[in-house]
């Protein structure tokens, strides 16, 4: 795994660290087992802080993604392989979910376009995502007359 920072960027460097590792984990680079340098040697050769390095690591083993310990240092614990996530991840991804489509809705991004990237970030992680149409299906609206069936009528 390389990792590339850009160290006068907005993003803090141990955020970015964090990213990486979890891009890799999702990509199959790195899977469950896969040990990550120690933190003195990662800080060593990027040329930062080894506490730097220590944050991105304790994040990652936060949530869950690394098992840090003395002996074997960091390992990554968790892959797309080892199952469902827990039910809090799910509901602390779902939230931050809301937020940067917020965030997309609110720069102008439309549903189709939103659609398409997370499809098209999805494939990226070698995840199969059927097609995007590019504009939504819209039910037929009923004709003139005909009476809309209500929740529980068979139709």
């Amino acid at each position: 795994m390389i990792l590339t920072l850009d160290l006068t960027g907005e993003v803090p460097i141990y955020q970015q660290i964090r990213d990486q590792v979890v891009a890799a984990i999702a990509t199959g680079t790195l899977v469950a087992g896969s040990p990550l340098p120690a933190t003195r040697q990662l800080a060593a050769d990027l040329g930062i802080n080894f506490h730097t390095v220590n944050k991105a690591y304790d994040l990652l083993r936060q949530e869950g993604l690394l098992i840090l310990n003395r002996r074997t240092g960091a390992v990554v614990h968790r892959d797309p392989g080892s199952g469902p996530p827990s039910a809090e991840f799910t509901e602390q991804w779902r939230l931050r979910l809301h937020t940067l489509l917020a965030e997309a809705v609110a720069q102008g991004l439309d549903g189709p376009a939103a659609l398409a990237a997370c499809a098209t970030t999805l494939r990226d992680f070698g995840l199969a995502v059927p097609p995007v149409p590019s504009v939504l299906p819209v039910p037929p609206a009923p004709v003139a007359g005909t009476p809309v069936p209500e929740l529980g009528d068979s139709v």
